[in-house]
């Protein structure tokens, strides 16, 4: 159905900044969200946290000090649809949108999705 992606997304930021007013946390709002939605984690989180892909990255490279050359739009998505397809994130990617997003690094992945990673970056994704 075509503008569904899209419907999803109004769908989401309406609900967020609803449940945001209303004293809900990020964490929260992200397992209401993912009731309605199929979407990954990380996509969620954004969406929980009332961010664009633009102003994601905006507030990314802000954070690292960098301009244009740490993260891309296109690649935020790349990361948003893994593991369907699209690319895994880095540790540090994890951890830097999980600061972003106002959560730890774990909670923007599925159990699976975790998995995927070497022990040790399990133990640093867990450490926050």
């Amino acid at each position: 159905m075509p503008g569904t992606g899209y419907q999803t997304l109004l769908d989401c930021r309406r609900r967020s900044r609803y449940l945001r007013q209303h004293g809900f946390t990020i964490d929260q709002i992200a397992v209401i969200l993912r009731l309605d939605h199929p979407a990954t984690p990380l996509r969620l989180y954004r969406y929980a946290a009332g961010l664009t892909a633009a102003q994601t990255i905006e507030v990314f490279h802000r954070l690292a000090g960098t301009v244009g050359a740490g993260l891309r739009e296109s690649r935020l998505y790349d990361y948003e649809n893994w593991p369907q397809v699209g690319r895994r994130p880095s540790v540090s990617t994890l951890r830097s949108l999980a600061r972003i997003y106002g959560t730890r690094p774990t909670h923007l992945l599925t159990p699976e999705m975790l998995a995927t990673y070497a022990r040790h970056d399990q133990r640093l994704l867990q450490e926050g």
